[in-house]
Order: structure tokens, then sequence, then C-alpha cells
């Protein structure tokens, strides 16, 4: 994999020009793409800016992401060909860093259920994971050394374990959503992907201007409390070994590690996170809904003619119960300093007909916690299964600095 900031020293120091940097990537894409299938469209001819501290950086965009020069088409027949006026506000920001974007990474259709034909990179008879297929493979196959993604149930952290890659769902909020495709407008979320924590640190650094979140430091001994979220049922047992693995590597380095059992309301959340999700699905894609009903993503049409009788009232009490367990894990959060817990069932399902469950992710972005996927382990066949590191909301820089202090100790056990 390309990382980030390995790249940026040698662009800094000189070793590598700026426009070097990104015809490395595009050839790898060349290399690449006809196997994996991780972009719906490239970029002409692109070319490295002169300044910023992300130049050089060749960056995918998830395709439900406006563009001004290119395409945004959604995973759907409805939006063939249709191109934005403006790029979304996280594409400017890119841009002001120094970014080029390489391209368009596929998308589940709506970044919903309807998989893409995309592979991974790790195993090809195996899916990516999704909605963000494209970014976490194009990551993993050392295509471009970052992408955006999204995340309204657990569309980032997911196919960044199935891939073995790290990523970063921040906080809900820190990120700008303008001028990308609603799904929950109470939950989707912007998100990167890149090879390595620092690298996630780097990226998200230079788009927010937070110098903070590239802090080397992390707790000297941080409290870590391993949560099962037995309500959302059993791992796999490749995922129950990954944590395992990363809990055993992360108290060999100094953590302290128990065991937490979470507050009751944080069950009833979880269980509350598909109402409002879908409440909020109908209201979002409402045009496609009612004009384009036959043309919708048949997974996508199935669910949302499932749950077209949702009520306010229960929209209502979907939102009570979340502001009570948002409430409550903030409590938790006065015992330790980060939550870690399974980013995935298992390993990546055979097959692209699913991208995999999203059951242990949800809970996390309905709370707005920032999470960290960190690969933790390989199982047979060639696939990685990583581990979620979650930190209060808003502490972003934590969450990254527990992340590299996870990683740090998985590469030394």
């Amino acid at each position: 994999m390309l990382s980030l900031a390995e790249l940026q020293r040698r662009i800094e120091d000189g070793a590598l020009s700026a426009d070097a940097a990104i015809a490395q990537s595009m050839e790898a894409i060349d290399a690449q793409e006809n196997t994996i299938g991780a972009f719906v469209r490239r970029a002409d001819a692109p070319r490295a800016q002169n300044a910023g501290p992300l130049r050089g950086i060749a960056v995918g965009v998830k395709d439900i992401i406006d563009t001004a020069d290119m395409p945004t088409e959604m995973g759907s027949v409805i939006y063939k060909g249709w191109q934005p006026r403006a790029d979304a506000a996280v594409v400017i920001a890119l841009k002001a860093a120094g970014a080029t974007v390489a391209g368009k990474t596929t998308t589940t259709g709506f970044a919903s259920m309807d998989p893409t034909a995309t592979r991974n990179p790790r195993n090809p008879g195996h899916t990516p994971g999704g909605s963000s297929s494209g970014s976490a493979a194009a990551v993993a196959a050392g295509m471009i050394p970052l992408a955006l993604g999204t995340q309204t149930g657990g569309s980032v952290i997911r196919p960044a374990s199935f891939c073995g890659v790290a990523a970063i769902k921040p906080s809900f909020g820190l990120l700008p959503m303008v001028g990308i495709k609603c799904y929950s407008w109470t939950l989707d979320t912007l998100g990167l992907f890149a090879a390595g924590v620092q690298d996630l640190a780097h990226g998200l650094s230079a788009i927010t201007g937070r110098a903070e979140l590239l802090s080397a430091n992390a707790a000297g001994s941080p409290r870590i409390g391993v949560v099962t979220q037995d309500f959302a049922g059993a791992p796999e047992s490749a995922g129950e070994e990954a944590l395992r693995i990363a809990a055993s590597a992360a108290e060999r380095a100094g953590a302290q590690v128990r065991k937490l059992a979470l507050p009751e309301i944080v069950a009833e959340a979880w269980r509350a996170h598909p109402t409002l999700q879908e409440f909020e699905a109908h209201r979002a894609l409402a045009w496609e809904y009612r004009v384009h009903h036959e043309a919708m993503p048949p997974l996508l049409r199935a669910k949302l003619d499932e749950t077209k009788d949702l009520q306010p009232a229960a929209w209502d009490a979907a939102r009570r119960t979340t502001n009570r367990a948002r409430k409550a894990l903030a409590a938790v959060f006065d015992e330790v300093d980060i939550l870690l817990t399974f980013s995935a069932p298992g390993a990546a399902p055979k097959g692209l007909a699913s991208t995999g469950d999203p059951r242990f992710n949800r809970l996390w972005t309905l709370v707005g916690a920032p999470c960290v996927n960190v690969p933790a382990t390989v199982v047979e066949g060639g696939l990685p299964v990583g581990v979620q590191v979650i930190a209060r909301f808003g502490d972003d820089a934590g969450a990254l600095a527990a992340g590299r202090f996870l990683e740090a100790a998985l590469a030394n056990s």
C-alpha cells in the first residue's frame, strides 16, 4: 500500500516530485483496475498542485460525493451521466490542501445495500464490503494513498476491515456533508481510508486544519474497555480472534484492558437505529422512490417498500432513545479512555452478492463517536480482519492516538 505520510516526507525532502507521486498512483490504477474494479471514472491526465500539505497525494472520491469535473452517478442508472455544477465541500477542502482527485470510486446504489462489481484486493473471490467499496479496495490495492467514504451504518469501518486498511469515521459533523447525496441526515458521516493510522491523521488534519490530530502521543497506559456488543449477536470465530489478539497486544504494550458491559439503553439505541435510518431515507430519497421506483437499486427498493409505513412517532421515539444512549456512553468514557470492539462479524464474505453485515458498526454511527479500524489479523484465504477503536464524541485526536498505539502494539506482538 502507499503510505500518505511517507509520500509527504519524500516530496518534502525532494526525493520525489509531486507530479511523479501522482503519476505513480495513476500507473497503479492502470495496472490493477481491470482486476479490482474500484473506480467508476478516473480523472483525465491529473496533475499535482504546487502547494499544500497534500500536494502529490492522489485521492479517490466515493461516487455519491459531488465533483464539478466528473459525473456523480451514485451507483444508480437514475443518475447516469449526471454532472454537478460544483464540488462538494469536502472536495473543495481536499483541493485547498493540495490534493489531486484521481477519480470516482464505486459505491453501492445510493450507498445502501446493492453490491458493486468491485473485488477485494486481498482475495478477488470475496467482497470488499460496502457501501464505500471502491475507496477501500483502491487503497488496499496500492492504487492511491487516500480515499473518501461515507458511513450511515458501517460503510467505512467494515470495508476497511475486509480489505485490511486503516480507516476513520470521525465524530459526526467534523467533516461537512454539503454536496453529498443524503441517506440519513442524522447518521451520514464522511470518513477516510489510508494505509495506516498515521496516514489517516495526516489526511484528516490537512482537510480540517486541525494540527492536534497529528499528535503522536497516546496515553502512556491507556484504559481500554473491551465491549462485545452481545445485543448485536455473536461474531464469527475470525472476528472473535481478532478482538482477542488486539486486546492481548494492547495489554502487553502497557494498556489497562478490561471487559466492559454497556448500559441497557445502549442496546435499545442499537435496536432503534434502523427505524431512524429508514424513516429518513424515505425523505432523502423521496423523489427517486416516487418518480423512478422501478429504476431504484432492487435491494434498496425492497427495503424502502418494507418500511414505507414508518410513522413520525417511531422516529421521535428513536431519537429520544438515541439521546439517552449518548448520555449513558458519556458516563462510560469516564471509566475508560477508549473502547475496543469488532469492526465486522468476521472476514469478508465469499462472493459479491453481499457487502457484509454492519451490526457491529451501527451503534457507533448512531451516537456519533469517532471510530478507527486497525487491521488485527489475517485468516485463511489471506483475508484481513480488523478491530474498532472508539473514543468519546469529539475526541478524534484521542481515537487516532489510540489507533496508533494499537497498531504499534500489534506490529510488535
